[in-house]
């Protein structure tokens, strides 16, 4: 159990989070209402996506003064914490995803396909021209198009014409990129790993306690910021992290831990 604790708090996590949001839907429920997009805990305190607001923001949209609030507030609260913790412990998709790459991995298709070769900085190019859309077409065009938001508004209101933009991201996955979509072209994942790249929370690594297995390297949906594996210690400072701890779970040396930027071992 201990090697899927991290795995299964994050399943928790997004379990609850939907359900709370499901739960949205009852009369005189006041916990959670809402979306991912925009929100109220408490009918009190607002919440909202701070790249969907930006992109309102470009389209020429006047932004609402619990909207610019909400979004403010996530934005401080993942950019102090750090890395992507949106995409492995809040972020709907990343169950389907993790799906999709899991059966890739069953049925081998690292070897039998030839993957493509997209670079993982797409999802920053992806993330402008989402901006750079929604400014001349006025309407927030990733939004528009996002397999998240369809995901968590179809698991809350209803699935639609949604499912389509679900399944493509799923069999993108398994067919073409392994973690292709969150890993390379996700403008939102792009987003996050900017604002969160000086975050508290850090992976850390102790070279002294690591026998080069590499299994945090297979496991690692992000490897890139696991470079300093067998050449020395320290935290990973990417924001490309998710920091999902499945690194640290697969570590049978105790050679990475969950730290924060300050630690000095």
């Amino acid at each position: 159990m201990n090697k899927y604790k991290y795995l299964i708090s994050r399943r928790l996590t997004q379990v609850t989070i939907l359900s709370l949001f499901i739960a949205g839907n009852v009369p005189g429920w006041t916990v959670l209402r809402g979306n991912l997009s925009s929100a109220k805990v408490l009918n009190a305190i607002p919440l909202s996506d701070p790249f969907a607001v930006l992109q309102s923001f470009t389209a020429g949209a006047s932004i609402a003064v619990d909207a610019l609030i909400g979004a403010l507030t996530i934005l401080i609260f993942y950019a102090v914490l750090g890395g992507r913790i949106f995409c492995s412990w809040v972020c709907p998709l990343n169950m389907v995803t993790d799906l999709s790459n899991k059966l890739r991995d069953l049925l081998h298709f690292d070897s039998i396909l030839k993957p493509w070769h997209i670079h993982r900085n797409t999802r920053y190019w992806v993330a402008a021209l989402a901006l750079f859309l929604s400014m001349i077409s006025g309407v927030a065009a990733f939004e528009w198009i996002s397999p998240i938001s369809a995901l968590h508004r179809g698991i809350i209101y209803g699935m639609g014409f949604g499912w389509s933009f679900i399944v493509i991201v799923f069999l993108f996955d398994l067919f073409a990129v392994k973690n292709g979509f969150c890993g390379h072209v996700c403008p939102l994942g792009g987003f996050y790993s900017l604002t969160g790249r000086f975050g508290f929370l850090r992976v850390r690594y102790e070279q002294s306690k690591c026998t080069q297995c590499m299994k945090c390297i297979d496991i690692c949906p992000e490897e890139q910021v696991l470079h300093m594996v067998g050449k020395e210690s320290g935290p990973v400072l990417s924001g490309e992290c998710i920091n999902c701890g499945r690194c640290i779970e697969v570590c049978d040396d105790n050679a990475i831990h969950f730290g924060n930027i300050y630690e000095t071992k």
